[in-house]
Parts: C-alpha cells; sequence; structure tokens
C-alpha cells in the first residue's frame, strides 16, 4: 500500500524524518520497500504567468509565448500546446531542470530558428497524469511569480511503499498504519470525525433481502438524492493519485477514499439505472449466489459468465455487481447521475475469495474482503462517507435500510490469557547495557496498552498474568497468547533480543536418499539427458485423477499420475519450437487413488530420441534416427554405472508405446518399470519423428538396490592378466523365450569360469522355424590364476549347451 506522509502526518504526528519512519516500520514487520520523494518531480518548476503569445515563424503548430517568472526580464519560450494563451498562470521548467518523468534536462536552445529559455509543463510531464492534452493552467486568479510550483502541484509529499503481512488485514488503511505509528513510536492518534448524519427510517424505496447471511452478515444501503457529479475538489484527487488511485468524480472518489482511510470498501449505484435493470421504481437489494448461466457485464466492460459461487448484488434478483470484488456497468454513476445507492457491507473472507477466483479478479476491493475488514467501523465509514458525499456532492441521504446479521458488539473484543514466564520462556533473554535480561511486566503493559489492548492483572503468587482484551480492529489476528507474545516481540524491538549460537554445531551431511538421488541424477545427466521439473499439478483429464477442491488455476486442478505425459508434452513443445527431439528425464512424485485413500510415491522418467552427440560430424554430417538398441544402450549404461543388473521382459501393457517394442524392465524379480517406443499413432498425433522412445521407472526401487554395502562402497577387484578364451554358440529358440532368461540360464550353468556373455546375432526369416528365432551368443570364459586350456572350457561349454537344451528346447546350430 502507498502512504502519503502528508496524510498520515493528519491522522498521528510523526517526527522522524521519512527513513528512520520506513527502518521503524521494517523492524517491525512492515517492509517498505520503497520512498518515493514527489517533490523530484518537479523541482526547477516555478509559478508564470503567459503575458504574449504569437505564432512561430516557421511552424504552424508552434507559439512564441513571452512568460513572467518574476525576474527582471520575461522569458522566450516557445510552446506547442493549442490551449496557451495570454494572462494564464502556467507551471514553468527553467533552465537546468531535470524532469525524471520524462527523462529531460531543460536547456537553452533553438526551436525552428527561434530561442527558448525553458519548457511551459503539462501534467504528463511533472509525473501526474499519463496524458495531457495540454499544459497545465492554474486557476488561482493572483499567485505570487517565480515561487515554486510543487505546493499547487501537490508534489510536496513523500510516498512510503508499504508491504504488510497476509494477517494484518488492518494495516491496509490509513487509520491501521497509523495505529502501527502510534504504538511504534508513542505519539498521539487523531482519527478522522465522524459526522452524525440525520437520515429518516426506511421506506419501501429500498428494501434488503439479504439471502445469505453467512457471506454477508451487515448491510447498509443509502439513498442519497440531489447529488451532482463532478470532479473532485484538489486535496482529494492528490491524495487519490499518491495512492495510486486515478480521479473518476466526487462520488466515486469518496467511496475510494473512505477504502484508503479506513479500509472499507463501498459502492455506489445510479439509482435510476437500478430502478431500469430492477424494471420497477421500489428497489429490492439482494444478496445471493450466482445460479447457473447468469452473466454480468462488470465496470472493466467484460461480460463474465458468472459461477455457482460467485456471490451477487442483486436489484430485484436482477445482478448487478459481484459482491466485494467490482460493480456493474449497466449500474454505474456518471455525469447524469442525481441519486445513488451506497452500499456499505461486510462480506465473508472466503467466499469472496472464492468468488474473485473464479473470475481472475483481484481488485483493491476483494483484497481487503479476502484478509478481513474490521466489523466494528463499518457504520463509521459509511457514516464518514455520507458526510464527505453530502459536502463535496451537494447529495441530501434521505432512506437507509440495514441487515445486520452480526454477532452481539460485546462480543468484538477477544480477551486472551498472558503469562509473563511464558513470554520470557517464548522470547528467550534480552540485551540490557552490557548484562543479560528479561522482558518486565511494565514492557507487557506499555506495549499491548500501545496497540489498543486493554489490560487487567491476574492475581498470583507466581509470575505475573493478565487478561487482555483485544481491540476489535485486531479481532482477527490476534487469537491466542502466542499471538499476544509475537506482538510484544515485535514492538519491543527484535534486534533488541540476544542471539546465541549453539555450544557445539556438527557439520552437516546428506541423508542417504538425498546422497543415492543425486548420484543418480549425475548418472542420467553423464550420458546426456538434461534433468527437467514440471509441476505436479496438470490439466484433468482422467476419472482416475485426483482433482484438488480448491484449485488455484482450473487448467491446473488434478495431480499427475505418472510423469511421462508430461515429458510427452515438454518434447512436443520443443519440436514446435524448431529444437528438435527432446533428451531430458525426470524425477517426481506421482498421486493416484487405490481402493481406499491416495497414494504417492517417487519416480523417475525420461523421453529420448535425438543426437545425444555435439554436432552431426561423427555420422557424416547427416542426422540420423537413433535406433532402439541405441535408446536401449543409453538406460543400460546408467545401469552399468550404478552398478545394477536389469533384465528385459516383453510388454504390451501401455497403449502409447509400440506394443512390438516395448519391454518391462525387472530388477531383483521385482518389476521396476517399462521402456520403449512411443506408438505410431501418438507419435503422427503429436507430429513426433518415428524414433522416440520413453522409460518410466519405480525410484524407490531404485533406491532401495543402490542402498547397499557392495554398491555403496565399490571394492576392486583384481583384473586377470591371463589370456580369455571364446566360445560361441548359435540356436533356433522359441519366440516366447527372452533373452535375459537365455543369459540367466548360461551364467548358471557355466558357473565361475565364464567372464560374459553377449548376444550378437538375431535373426528371423527364411529358414528359420516359425515361431522360432536365431540367436547367436559370444561366451567369454577366463580364470584369474591360470591360463585356461581347451580341455577345461570344452566340458563347461557343453553343460550350458545341454542346459539350453534342455530347460528351453532350442535347437542347436553350433
Amino acid at each position: 500500500m502507498r502512504i502519503s506522509l502528508n496524510w498520515l502526518r493528519e491522522l498521528v504526528e510523526v517526527t522522524l524524518t521519512p527513513e528512520e519512519l520506513a527502518q521503524t516500520l521494517t523492524m517491525a514487520g512492515f517492509e517498505v520497500e520503497d520512498i518515493e520523494d514527489l517533490g523530484t518531480l518537479a523541482d526547477g518548476v516555478v509559478i508564470g504567468k503567459v503575458l504574449e503569445v504569437e505564432p512561430h515563424p516557421n511552424a504552424n503548430k508552434l507559439r512564441v509565448c513571452q512568460v513572467d517568472i518574476g525576474g527582471s526580464d520575461p522569458l522566450n519560450i516557445v510552446c506547442g500546446a493549442s490551449n496557451v494563451r495570454p494572462d494564464i498562470y502556467v507551471p514553468v521548467a527553467t533552465i537546468g531542470t531535470y524532469l525524471p518523468t520524462i527523462d529531460l534536462k531543460i536547456r537553452a536552445s533553438k526551436l525552428r530558428g527561434v530561442r527558448s529559455e525553458g519548457m511551459i509543463c503539462s501534467l504528463a510531464e511533472v509525473g501526474l497524469a499519463k496524458e495531457s492534452a495540454g499544459i497545465h493552467i492554474f486557476e488561482a486568479e493572483t499567485i505570487p511569480l517565480g515561487s515554486d510550483a510543487r505546493p499547487l502541484l501537490g508534489l510536496t509529499d513523500i510516498i512510503l511503499d508499504v508491504t504488510s503481512t497476509a494477517n494484518r488485514a488492518d494495516a491496509l488503511s490509513m487509520v491501521g498504519v497509523a495505529r502501527e505509528v502510534v504504538a511504534l513510536t508513542g505519539a498521539s492518534l487523531s482519527l478522522p470525525e465522524t459526522v452524525e448524519v440525520s437520515i429518516p427510517e426506511a421506506s419501501h424505496a429500498l428494501t434488503l433481502k439479504v439471502s445469505e447471511p453467512k457471506a454477508c452478515p451487515a448491510y447498509i444501503g443509502t439513498v442519497i438524492e440531489g447529488v451532482k457529479i463532478g470532479p473532485s475538489p484538489d486535496w482529494l484527487q492528490q491524495r487519490l493519485k499518491a495512492a495510486g488511485v486515478r480521479p473518476i468524480n466526487n462520488v466515486v472518489d469518496v467511496t475510494n477514499y473512505i477504502l484508503l482511510e479506513w479500509g472499507q470498501p463501498l459502492h455506489a449505484f445510479d439509482r435510476e439505472r437500478l430502478q431500469a435493470v430492477a424494471g420497477v421504481e421500489n428497489l429490492t437489494i439482494g444478496v445471493r449466489f450466482a445460479n447457473s448461466g447468469e452473466s454480468l457485464t462488470t465496470l472493466d466492460g467484460q461480460t463474465r459468465s458468472l459461477e455457482p459461487q460467485a456471490l451477487l448484488i442483486t436489484a430485484n434478483d436482477q445482478p448487478v455487481a459481484m459482491a466485494g470484488v467490482m460493480g456493474g456497468e449497466a449500474t454505474e454513476v456518471n455525469d447524469n447521475t442525481q441519486t445513488i445507492v451506497l452500499e456499505a457491507a461486510l462480506f465473508d473472507p472466503v467466499t469472496i475469495r472464492r468468488s474473485s477466483r473464479s473470475q481472475s479478479i483481484r481488485t483493491e476491493s476483494s483484497a481487503r474482503y479476502e484478509r478481513g475488514v474490521n466489523q466494528a467501523e463499518l457504520d463509521i465509514a459509511c457514516k464518514r462517507a455520507i458526510a464527505l458525499i453530502t459536502e463535496l456532492a451537494a447529495g441530501t441521504p434521505t432512506t437507509q435500510s440495514i441487515a445486520d446479521q452480526r454477532p452481539d458488539p460485546s462480543t468484538w473484543a477477544r480477551s486472551i490469557e498472558l503469562r509473563l514466564d511464558r513470554v520470557n520462556q517464548i522470547l528467550g533473554p534480552v540485551n540490557e547495557a552490557e548484562e543479560l535480561g528479561e522482558i518486565l511486566p511494565e514492557d507487557v503493559e506499555r506495549i499491548l496498552t500501545a496497540l489498543g489492548c486493554q489490560l487487567q492483572p491476574r492475581c498470583t503468587e507466581d509470575s505475573p498474568q493478565w487478561k487482555v482484551i483485544v481491540p476489535p480492529y485486531r479481532y482477527r489476528d490476534l487469537e491466542r497468547e502466542i499471538d499476544l507474545i509475537e506482538e510484544i516481540a515485535r514492538l519491543y524491538g527484535y534486534d533488541n533480543f540476544c542471539d546465541s549460537l549453539p555450544d557445539k554445531t556438527e557439520p552437516g551431511y546428506l541423508s542417504a536418499e538425498e546422497f543415492l538421488k543425486r548420484k543418480l541424477r549425475s548418472q542420467f545427466r553423464a550420458v546426456g539427458l538434461t534433468e527437467l521439473v514440471q509441476y505436479s499439478l496438470v490439466k484433468p483429464e482422467e476419472q482416475t485423477q485426483i482433482r484438488l477442491d480448491n484449485p488455484l488455476f482450473t487448467e491446473y486442478s488434478s495431480l499427475r499420475t505418472d510423469l511421462l505425459s508430461g515429458l510427452i508434452d515438454a518434447c512436443q513443445y520443443n519440436i514446435e519450437q524448431g529444437n528438435g527431439v527432446l533428451n531430458g528425464f525426470e524425477i517426481g512424485r506421482i498421486f493416484w487413488r487405490p481402493e481406499e485413500g491416495f497414494a504417492e510415491a517417487d519416480a523417475i522418467a525420461g523421453i529420448l530420441g535425438g543426437n545425444i552427440t555435439q554436432g552431426n560430424w561423427v555420422r557424416g554430417g547427416h542426422s540420423e534416427p537413433m535406433t532402439w538398441y541405441e535408446a536401449k544402450g543409453v538406460l543400460e549404461s546408467v545401469f552399468s554405472r550404478c552398478g545394477l543388473t536389469v533384465e528385459y521382459q516383453p510388454d504390451h501393457s501401455d497403449p502409447r508405446l509400440h506394443p512390438g517394442r516395448t519391454a518391462s524392465l525387472w530388477l531383483q524379480g521385482e518389476k521396476l518399470g517399462k521402456f520403449g517406443q512411443l506408438h505410431p499413432q501418438l507419435r503422427s498425433e503429436r507430429g513426433f519423428p518415428d524414433q522416440v522412445y520413453v522409460f518410466d521407472l519405480d525410484l524407490d526401487l531404485i533406491l532401495e538396490a543402490l542402498d547397499r554395502d557392495e554398491i555403496l562402497t565399490p571394492r576392486f577387484k583384481v583384473y586377470s592378466s591371463y589370456p580369455a578364451i571364446d566360445r560361441d554358440i548359435a540356436f533356433f529358440a522359441p519366440l516366447q523365450v527372452s533373452v535375459a532368461e537365455i543369459e540367466r540360464s548360461t551364467r548358471k550353468a557355466a558357473g565361475n569360469l565364464l567372464e560374459s556373455v553377449q548376444l550378437f546375432d538375431e535373426y528371423k526369416g527364411e529358414s528359420v522355424p516359425e515361431a522360432q528365432r536365431s540367436l547367436a551368443f559370444r561366451l567369454i570364459y577366463r580364470a584369474s590364476d591360470r591360463t585356461l586350456t581347451d580341455a577345461e572350457v570344452e566340458p563347461v561349454h557343453q553343460k550350458v549347451r545341454e542346459a539350453l537344451e534342455e530347460t528351453f528346447g532350442v535347437s542347436l546350430r553350433s
């Protein structure tokens, strides 16, 4: 919120400099993001009077003006504004003046051959408007020439850009900030005077029908007749501009002014336009939730389809505004308005938050209702607004209707028990001169009294205790004893508490799980894959997805059930941007719904198919697609680096994958995941090339396998200095027999002499029996302590042949 220091000084006696005040607020938990001195926008701009205006001899749209700024001789200034004329008072930027808004330093120069000795300014050039049709003309009849123009322009203020925490709804108003400054500095507070206005009792001309009292605990509707719409006075416009609010007209400006002053949103309706919407003269203002299919054109000109959670203000059941969010265009106050209906209401924070989010609207009004508006000062804000409209717009309040479902006012002041020993136990010792001390009873009483609390001491033999009565405007954030302790710490000064390091410190370390995850990430990056991080929230597409009851966005309202869908979308985006197929992996959490309750687990998935080398020179300058075996090799390289032995079995369970080029992966007898090529139909729909591969693995199973002593602490195995003997074996094997099963049986039969077994040939087709395939393996035999002989190898090799024949019924070819 932008805090005007001039306005703040009317509410509280601020003797601190802007920098000191900013430091004080920041140390108390209110972050001051910027200090803006409005005077710098027009430093060097003075009051001048235009004496003569003559056409420029060399330009049709320029004028040559003689401007008196109180010196011995008038200035010769070339001006291009169409509204310049003699005998007017204007702001003049003299030579040497720097205007930061337009980044211009004024110098004496020639414009089309005529010397110009300054510049007559518009409001846009001094930062008071985005656009200006011409120069600014002061309305006063006599002004001291050469005097500083900033007081007349309202540029003598300093603005503090203050950000409050989400629990401090009271700090979104000038009165709330003033109360905070009083508590911090001990200065006196001067609240704006509330003028009592006599209003006749409610008549049949305005009735209220609040169908949702929980969503709208209080509603005050006031009819004010005879208003004259026009510009607001300068003081009001200047305060609104300082707060970053654009002045519109006197009635709307008053509602915005009260919002800034008291934090209470108000809204003004044009009564005649309300009657036109309602179709009758006797109005019934209602509050209800929207019905399906209803729409409303809001003040920003957008026609909005209303959701059932949107709270509405209605005129005879016809929607005229989104309650607490934005008014309707059909009933807004305009230049022809003569009678208004002023709305002052309380709305439930949760209701307004849902209503605002359903339309993706966030306004100054909704921001305050969402945090919670002070229910005790609704009447004060309403009376102040009526008095200002009566004063500035010549209106006369004629009717007021009230629907009040608020609890009894005696319950607004909450009482909380506070113990001094608990305060010191939580906050710890404080620094006092050269020794440590503790917070004293008088400190507690001083701080809480400054916050507006009432303290009633409790008679106890132990540590002092109090019954603290919280003021109504702090009702929402001071609920428990710990809240009061936080306030004591904040106002006592966080920097006054002592800080000490623990007696002993230990170096930090990674947990075993995190260490293994980082190791796994490094192995995937080492084979050329890029790590991706995507949202856990996805679009609702399947019934099996877990949907959020209160999502931030409708497009991301479900939890993902796997990682592959997001990777496929990312790959498609990468291709559409002209970057080719994505080679990446992701480690993240997935969610699903078992028979009962919910479940979640970590997974790792990847997608690849692009060129993993830097450039194409190794392939003769041509880009070649990645084969299934190359993609499988990338994955196997990771497993090998991690010391894992993974088996592959045919798999047809995932419809997104090619049924003949998909394998399930198994680790230590448990299913690890799947690996395969994308289905041709899916590749065609997404515009992918033919060779795109994916894998999806159970991360917990991998981490469990990696968390073994032989992997965590690898042992060196001496390399054999003796030569190896290789033997090839070829046979016809049934199609249903996997290579993994054959390799497992071969190792078991060969025993310790077998160093490795590798498949080097597969053939299907002519000369191969039906439902079979030809496979050829190379077996490497080696001993670590001697050179093997044929006599030692042949019996072992024969044992392998016999085992394959017996186990799988293969037909040996060699």
